[in-house]
């Protein structure tokens, strides 16, 4: 759920945070990436996220203008997720994110049944 104090700040980097800056908003938008996803794949790409707590998260990156959400008149309903333009100009951030794990990451070596890749 999104916190309004970060959103209203007159700092740019705590606003910034407040838009993207739970542990759900980078994931969701790194499995999106440059292509277009159903919300169902997503469900199944990411583990460990609730469907409400999903759908939540794109509701609100899409009221934030980082995804763009398109629904098709048909049975069963379908709809789809893709990256907006501000959307997509936050990948290369998460790619120095990530970069920058692979060089500080401490070695773990988590259970088997505990790895998780949020890979495309």
């Amino acid at each position: 759920m999104r916190d309004e104090r970060f959103c209203a700040s007159n700092c740019s980097f705590t606003r910034a945070i407040g838009t993207i800056g739970n542990k759900w908003k980078p994931i969701i938008i790194n499995v999106i990436g440059t292509r277009t996803v159903r919300f169902g794949q997503m469900d199944s790409i990411i583990p460990h996220i609730s469907r409400k707590v999903l759908t939540e998260q794109l509701k609100e990156l899409e009221e934030d203008g980082l995804l763009t959400r398109i629904a098709y008149k048909e049975l069963p309903p379908r709809v789809d997720y893709r990256l907006s333009e501000k959307g997509l100009a936050f990948l290369p951030i998460l790619e120095s994110i990530k970069e920058w794990n692979l060089k500080y990451e401490v070695a773990l070596t988590p259970k088997e049944n505990d790895r998780i890749t949020y890979s495309k």
